[in-house]
Protein backbone atom coordinates (compact mmCIF):
# COMPACT_ATOMS: atom_id res chain seq x y z
CA UNK A 1 0.00 0.00 0.00
CA UNK A 2 1.29 3.47 -0.85
CA UNK A 3 0.10 7.00 -0.15
CA UNK A 4 -0.87 9.51 -2.84
CA UNK A 5 -2.25 13.04 -2.61
CA UNK A 6 -5.13 14.20 -4.79
CA UNK A 7 -6.61 17.67 -4.21
CA UNK A 8 -5.15 17.79 -0.67
CA UNK A 9 -6.72 14.40 0.10
CA UNK A 10 -4.33 11.72 1.32
CA UNK A 11 -5.23 8.35 -0.21
CA UNK A 12 -3.98 4.95 0.92
CA UNK A 13 -3.76 3.20 -2.45
CA UNK A 14 -3.54 -0.51 -3.03
CA UNK A 15 -3.34 -2.25 -6.39
CA UNK A 16 -4.79 -5.73 -6.20
CA UNK A 17 -6.73 -8.40 -8.04
CA UNK A 18 -10.15 -6.68 -8.12
CA UNK A 19 -12.51 -5.74 -10.95
CA UNK A 20 -13.58 -2.28 -9.76
CA UNK A 21 -12.25 0.79 -7.99
CA UNK A 22 -13.26 0.53 -4.33
CA UNK A 23 -13.20 3.68 -2.23
CA UNK A 24 -13.85 3.89 1.52
CA UNK A 25 -13.45 6.35 4.41
CA UNK A 26 -12.69 4.91 7.83
CA UNK A 27 -13.20 6.12 11.40
CA UNK A 28 -12.03 7.49 13.67
CA UNK A 29 -9.71 9.83 11.67
CA UNK A 30 -11.34 9.63 8.26
CA UNK A 31 -8.58 7.62 6.58
CA UNK A 32 -9.27 7.21 2.86
CA UNK A 33 -8.51 3.84 1.26
CA UNK A 34 -8.69 3.02 -2.42
CA UNK A 35 -8.14 -0.38 -4.01
CA UNK A 36 -7.82 -0.56 -7.79
CA UNK A 37 -7.09 -3.22 -10.43
CA UNK A 38 -3.39 -3.67 -11.18
CA UNK A 39 -3.59 -2.09 -14.64
CA UNK A 40 -5.42 1.10 -13.59
CA UNK A 41 -3.63 4.22 -14.84
CA UNK A 42 -2.65 7.12 -12.57
CA UNK A 43 -4.91 9.45 -14.57
CA UNK A 44 -7.91 7.18 -14.05
CA UNK A 45 -7.21 7.05 -10.31
CA UNK A 46 -6.91 10.84 -10.10
CA UNK A 47 -10.14 11.44 -12.05
CA UNK A 48 -11.99 8.94 -9.89
CA UNK A 49 -10.83 10.55 -6.63
CA UNK A 50 -11.68 14.03 -7.92
CA UNK A 51 -15.19 12.86 -8.79
CA UNK A 52 -15.59 11.60 -5.21
CA UNK A 53 -13.91 14.55 -3.46
CA UNK A 54 -17.08 16.06 -1.99
CA UNK A 55 -18.25 12.64 -0.80
CA UNK A 56 -14.89 12.03 0.88
CA UNK A 57 -14.88 15.43 2.59
CA UNK A 58 -18.44 14.92 3.85
CA UNK A 59 -17.51 11.66 5.56
CA UNK A 60 -14.25 13.02 6.94
CA UNK A 61 -16.09 16.02 8.42
CA UNK A 62 -18.62 13.68 10.03
CA UNK A 63 -15.87 11.72 11.76
CA UNK A 64 -14.14 14.95 12.79
CA UNK A 65 -17.33 16.27 14.37
CA UNK A 66 -17.87 12.98 16.21
CA UNK A 67 -14.35 13.24 17.59
CA UNK A 68 -14.94 16.77 18.88
CA UNK A 69 -18.17 15.76 20.57
CA UNK A 70 -16.39 12.82 22.17
CA UNK A 71 -13.86 14.88 24.18
CA UNK A 72 -14.25 14.01 27.87
CA UNK A 73 -13.14 15.70 31.07
CA UNK A 74 -13.67 12.60 33.23
CA UNK A 75 -15.93 14.29 35.74
CA UNK A 76 -19.09 13.05 37.44
CA UNK A 77 -22.17 13.18 35.25
CA UNK A 78 -20.45 12.45 31.95
CA UNK A 79 -21.74 9.69 29.69
CA UNK A 80 -19.40 6.82 28.90
CA UNK A 81 -20.09 3.59 27.02
CA UNK A 82 -19.33 -0.03 27.79
CA UNK A 83 -20.42 -2.86 25.48
CA UNK A 84 -22.79 -0.54 23.65
CA UNK A 85 -24.62 0.69 26.76
CA UNK A 86 -24.45 4.22 28.12
CA UNK A 87 -23.37 4.68 31.73
CA UNK A 88 -23.10 7.76 33.92
CA UNK A 89 -19.62 8.41 35.29
CA UNK A 90 -19.16 8.92 39.03
CA UNK A 91 -15.83 10.16 40.40
CA UNK A 92 -15.52 8.99 44.00
CA UNK A 93 -12.60 10.36 45.99
CA UNK A 94 -10.55 8.04 48.18
CA UNK A 95 -7.62 8.75 50.51
CA UNK A 96 -5.50 5.72 49.72
CA UNK A 97 -4.64 3.57 46.74
CA UNK A 98 -5.43 1.40 44.93
CA UNK A 99 -7.62 3.35 42.55
CA UNK A 100 -10.22 1.25 40.77
CA UNK A 101 -13.16 1.23 38.35
CA UNK A 102 -16.40 -0.70 38.68
CA UNK A 103 -19.93 -0.89 37.28
CA UNK A 104 -22.57 0.05 39.87
CA UNK A 105 -26.30 -0.74 39.72
CA UNK A 106 -26.00 -1.43 35.98
CA UNK A 107 -26.22 2.32 35.42
CA UNK A 108 -22.98 3.90 36.64
CA UNK A 109 -19.27 3.59 36.03
CA UNK A 110 -17.60 4.51 39.31
CA UNK A 111 -13.98 5.64 39.36
CA UNK A 112 -12.43 5.54 42.84
CA UNK A 113 -9.37 7.77 42.84
CA UNK A 114 -7.51 10.41 44.83
CA UNK A 115 -8.92 13.93 44.60
CA UNK A 116 -5.70 15.39 43.22
CA UNK A 117 -5.55 12.89 40.33
CA UNK A 118 -5.31 14.60 36.95
CA UNK A 119 -7.67 14.16 34.00
CA UNK A 120 -4.94 12.10 32.33
CA UNK A 121 -4.74 9.81 35.36
CA UNK A 122 -8.51 9.29 35.36
CA UNK A 123 -8.53 8.64 31.62
CA UNK A 124 -5.69 6.13 31.91
CA UNK A 125 -7.43 4.29 34.75
CA UNK A 126 -10.64 3.96 32.74
CA UNK A 127 -8.73 2.91 29.64
CA UNK A 128 -6.90 0.16 31.54
CA UNK A 129 -10.23 -1.04 32.94
CA UNK A 130 -11.58 -1.27 29.39
CA UNK A 131 -8.47 -3.24 28.42
CA UNK A 132 -8.88 -5.66 31.32
CA UNK A 133 -12.55 -6.26 30.48
CA UNK A 134 -11.80 -6.88 26.79
CA UNK A 135 -9.10 -9.39 27.72
CA UNK A 136 -11.75 -11.34 29.61
CA UNK A 137 -14.25 -11.21 26.73
CA UNK A 138 -11.99 -12.08 23.80
CA UNK A 139 -10.64 -15.56 24.73
CA UNK A 140 -14.08 -17.27 24.78
CA UNK A 141 -14.82 -15.78 21.35
CA UNK A 142 -11.53 -17.02 19.94
CA UNK A 143 -12.10 -20.48 21.40
CA UNK A 144 -15.62 -20.60 19.96
CA UNK A 145 -14.55 -19.61 16.45
CA UNK A 146 -11.40 -21.74 16.40
CA UNK A 147 -13.65 -24.79 16.58
CA UNK A 148 -15.99 -23.50 13.87
CA UNK A 149 -13.31 -22.27 11.45
CA UNK A 150 -10.76 -25.04 12.14
CA UNK A 151 -7.99 -22.49 12.65
CA UNK A 152 -5.73 -21.68 15.59
CA UNK A 153 -4.85 -18.30 17.13
CA UNK A 154 -1.51 -18.35 18.93
CA UNK A 155 -1.85 -14.99 20.63
CA UNK A 156 -4.09 -11.94 20.90
CA UNK A 157 -3.64 -8.43 22.22
CA UNK A 158 -5.57 -5.22 22.84
CA UNK A 159 -4.26 -1.81 21.83
CA UNK A 160 -5.42 1.63 20.79
CA UNK A 161 -5.56 1.95 17.01
CA UNK A 162 -6.39 5.10 15.05
CA UNK A 163 -7.61 3.66 11.77
CA UNK A 164 -8.46 -0.02 12.27
CA UNK A 165 -10.74 -2.04 14.49
CA UNK A 166 -8.39 -5.01 14.36
CA UNK A 167 -5.37 -6.52 12.65
CA UNK A 168 -4.04 -10.02 12.03
CA UNK A 169 -0.44 -11.19 11.76
CA UNK A 170 -0.97 -14.24 9.57
CA UNK A 171 2.55 -15.64 9.95
CA UNK A 172 2.50 -15.55 13.76
CA UNK A 173 -1.25 -16.22 13.99
CA UNK A 174 -1.63 -13.21 16.26
CA UNK A 175 -4.62 -10.87 16.27
CA UNK A 176 -4.93 -7.38 17.74
CA UNK A 177 -8.22 -5.84 18.82
CA UNK A 178 -8.85 -2.09 19.07
CA UNK A 179 -9.39 -0.93 22.66
CA UNK A 180 -12.33 1.21 21.49
CA UNK A 181 -14.36 -1.97 20.90
CA UNK A 182 -14.93 -2.11 24.66
CA UNK A 183 -17.43 0.69 24.07
CA UNK A 184 -19.25 -1.10 21.24
CA UNK A 185 -21.89 -3.82 21.40
CA UNK A 186 -20.83 -7.46 21.95
CA UNK A 187 -21.84 -8.32 18.38
CA UNK A 188 -19.41 -5.69 17.09
CA UNK A 189 -16.60 -7.19 19.14
CA UNK A 190 -17.42 -10.69 17.90
CA UNK A 191 -17.59 -9.46 14.29
CA UNK A 192 -14.06 -8.03 14.51
CA UNK A 193 -12.71 -11.20 16.15
CA UNK A 194 -14.28 -13.27 13.35
CA UNK A 195 -13.04 -10.84 10.68
CA UNK A 196 -9.44 -11.06 11.87
CA UNK A 197 -9.58 -14.85 12.28
CA UNK A 198 -10.90 -15.23 8.73
CA UNK A 199 -7.61 -13.69 7.59
CA UNK A 200 -6.00 -16.94 8.74
CA UNK A 201 -7.97 -18.54 5.91
CA UNK A 202 -7.66 -15.73 3.37
CA UNK A 203 -5.16 -12.86 3.48
CA UNK A 204 -6.97 -10.30 1.29
CA UNK A 205 -10.44 -8.75 1.40
CA UNK A 206 -11.43 -10.47 -1.81
CA UNK A 207 -14.43 -12.53 -2.88
CA UNK A 208 -13.07 -15.61 -1.12
CA UNK A 209 -12.75 -13.64 2.12
CA UNK A 210 -16.29 -12.34 1.80
CA UNK A 211 -17.56 -15.86 1.11
CA UNK A 212 -15.99 -17.04 4.36
CA UNK A 213 -17.62 -14.14 6.20
CA UNK A 214 -20.99 -14.93 4.63
CA UNK A 215 -20.65 -18.52 5.77
CA UNK A 216 -19.55 -17.85 9.34
CA UNK A 217 -21.39 -14.60 10.08
CA UNK A 218 -24.19 -14.01 7.51
CA UNK A 219 -25.18 -10.62 8.97
CA UNK A 220 -21.62 -9.27 9.05
CA UNK A 221 -22.37 -6.44 6.61
CA UNK A 222 -25.08 -4.95 8.83
CA UNK A 223 -22.79 -5.18 11.86
CA UNK A 224 -19.99 -3.54 9.88
CA UNK A 225 -22.29 -0.69 8.88
CA UNK A 226 -23.36 -0.19 12.48
CA UNK A 227 -19.79 -0.21 13.69
CA UNK A 228 -18.64 2.37 11.15
CA UNK A 229 -21.66 4.66 11.45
Amino acid sequence: MKKIIVKDIEIHLRRKKVKNLNLSVHPPRGEVRLSVPYNTSDDTIREFVLSKASWIKKHQDRFKNQEIVGVNKYISGESHYFLGKKYILNIIYIDKNPAKVEIKDDAYINIYIKKEASIEKRAKLLKEWYRKELKLLIPPLIKKWEKIMKVSVNEFGVKQMKTRWGTCNIRDKRIWINLELAKKTPECLEYIVVHEMVHLLERDHNDKFKAHMDKFLPNWRSIQAKLNS
